[in-house]
């Protein structure tokens, strides 16, 4: 977690991902990369690199410049490292470019509540681009004043999912020194007994060294659901979910699971990257 970037638009919701990624920085000794997509009409993207002092160009980058200004006297940035990156729409291949060139180990961003992902804070091809992203993406909902991970559901069917989805989920706990609670879910049509479930969630994980989980069997309507009440039964402080990039969000189960899963969870979210 040595650099965190973290995407906003300079809304509520982007300050809670903010928020939220200072305190992680704070315990883990972090660098928090805070970038900006400028929303500058098409006609004026190649005008920043040919003609800077477009009067509209330096318009908007006057503007983002100050409510960084704005950001960086917040309380709860005293003490950290905060790089400043704007960069227009248009004129890079996206986040997963920023990370690369940076060296990003984590993305945090904010959403809409029971939007979600559909609304992240930096529009859509930046949406694409989290959803390709080679490192983890935390998704924050709400404000937190203490943001603490003891407690993380990662969901699988243990079986089309990809191992290194779970090796990057048994670093990220390690480094939060938090449990990690294995969970499969049953439902009616995909249907598997405890002692198969237990057999191949157990060869599943028999190469990872991580000993801190539990092993959890959940019979519900759908996957989505299974999830989201196993999260609330424990309490969970965070939902693992893997993606498949262009695919989209949680595609790691038999059939898949839709976006709803991370729209609907009130709890934060994290993805990884199969």
């Amino acid at each position: 977690m040595k650099k965190i970037l973290v995407p906003t638009d300079f809304s509520v919701e982007a300050e809670n991902a903010l928020k939220v990624a200072a305190q992680i920085a704070k315990k883990h000794n972090s660098e928090i990369y805070l970038l900006h997509m400028l929303e500058i009409p098409m006609q004026e993207i190649d005008a920043i690199s040919t003609h800077a002092d477009v009067p509209e160009v330096m318009f908007f980058m006057k503007m983002a410049h100050k409510k960084f200004e704005d950001i960086m006297n917040s309380d709860f940035l005293k003490g950290l490292t905060v790089h400043e990156i704007v960069k227009p729409d248009g004129s890079f291949n996206g986040i997963s470019e920023i990370c690369k060139e940076h060296g990003i180990t984590m993305i945090t961003m904010g959403s809409h509540g029971a939007s979600g992902l559909k609304e992240m804070f930096v529009g859509s091809n930046a949406e694409k681009a989290v959803r390709n992203s080679d490192v983890p993406v935390l998704v924050i909902k709400n404000e937190h004043e203490d943001f603490s991970i003891d407690d993380i559901v990662f969901a699988s069917d243990f079986k089309n999912d990809n191992k290194e989805t779970y090796r990057q989920a048994t670093e990220f706990a390690t480094t939060f020194d938090a449990q990690l609670h294995l969970l499969m879910v049953n439902t009616a049509s995909n249907f598997s007994t405890t002692e198969k479930a237990n057999d191949r969630i157990s060869e599943f994980i028999n190469d990872n060294s991580f000993k801190n989980f539990t092993i959890n069997i959940y019979n519900d309507e759908s996957i989505e659901k299974g999830v989201l009440n196993f999260s609330k039964h424990i309490d969970a402080d965070l939902i693992g979910v893997s993606t498949h990039g262009r695919q989209g969000i949680a595609h790691f189960f038999s059939g898949s699971i839709s976006e709803d899963l991370v729209n609907h969870a009130n709890r934060p979210v994290i993805t990884f990257k199969i």
